[in-house]
């Protein structure tokens, strides 16, 4: 690990203008996948600003049709949370299932969106629910916020705040897991609202993208049976020693499928 300067700021203005401050600053929001990069000799910065003491960050509420969850909650937080159970089950499904104890308790929902890790669970439920993601300087729509891989449109000296979910009239979140890591070798999150079927992937490219097949059939029947004729092209997506990019197309479809059973059992 490389030298670093390491400042615990108590509040966002000090953060911010910590971060505004050192041109080559990281923000620390849970060290889930920063730490181990940097431990490696991955990354290096000349500042890490922990946001940890920033509690003005964290935690969850409803306000009229809107899930409003603070940057700084944690993956377990979420999991629990009887607002989220309530409002977005789905989601409190997706965070329960990252990781392990330790990375549940540690990392971040802010963190995991921010690091835009291709294999991350959170950035499907920022594109399948369109959410809108909060920073000290504007709002992002969710469907603008992945711009590739481990890449965003955060700029610098941004920080992100909150994310915003419509809450849908149903979702439903169904992944095929590394049984080590846990991260999704694809991971479907499927929501339907007013204005109609999102259906997200993750783990299976570069970045989480829409399945817009998916979204037209399911528009038309919302049903595990109208994806029964639905095919993805194998190009393009990841391939490695864990699964083929031919068995992630094909796993595509199948959890698209349990995703909308979930959906519907809700």
């Amino acid at each position: 690990m490389y030298d670093f300067t390491y400042h615990r700021p108590e509040s966002l203005a000090q953060a911010i203008e910590l971060v505004s401050a050192k041109c080559e600053a990281k923000l620390l929001a849970g060290g889930m996948s920063l730490l181990p990069a940097l431990k490696l000799r991955l990354a290096r910065y000349s500042d890490l600003v922990d946001l940890k003491a920033v509690s003005a960050l964290e935690g969850g509420r409803r306000e009229g049709d809107k899930l409003i969850i603070g940057a700084m909650t944690k993956h377990a937080a979420v999991a629990a949370s009887e607002v989220v159970r309530q409002a977005i089950p789905a989601l409190a499904v997706l965070a329960g299932g990252i990781g392990d104890p330790l990375v549940r308790n540690r990392g971040t929902i802010g963190g995991s969106i921010a690091n835009a890790d291709p294999a991350a669970d959170y950035p499907s439920s920022v594109l399948g629910l369109g959410a809108t993601v909060i920073t000290n300087k504007r709002q992002i729509a969710g469907d603008e916020f992945f711009t590739g891989l481990f890449e965003t449109a955060l700029q610098a000296g941004e920080i992100i705040t909150a994310v915003h979910f419509p809450i849908p009239l149903c979702a439903g979140y169904a992944k095929l897991l590394h049984p080590a890591s846990r991260f999704a070798l694809v991971g479907i999150f499927v929501a339907k609202t007013n204005a109609g079927v999102r259906v997200a992937v993750t783990g299976a490219g570069s970045s989480v993208f829409r399945f817009a097949d998916a979204e037209e059939a399911l528009n038309a029947d919302f049903s595990p049976a109208a994806l029964d004729q639905i095919s993805v092209d194998a190009d393009g997506l990841n391939s490695d020693i864990h699964a083929s990019a031919e068995y992630r197309a094909h796993a595509i479809v199948v959890f698209a499928k349990r995703a909308v059973a979930s959906a519907l059992s809700r």
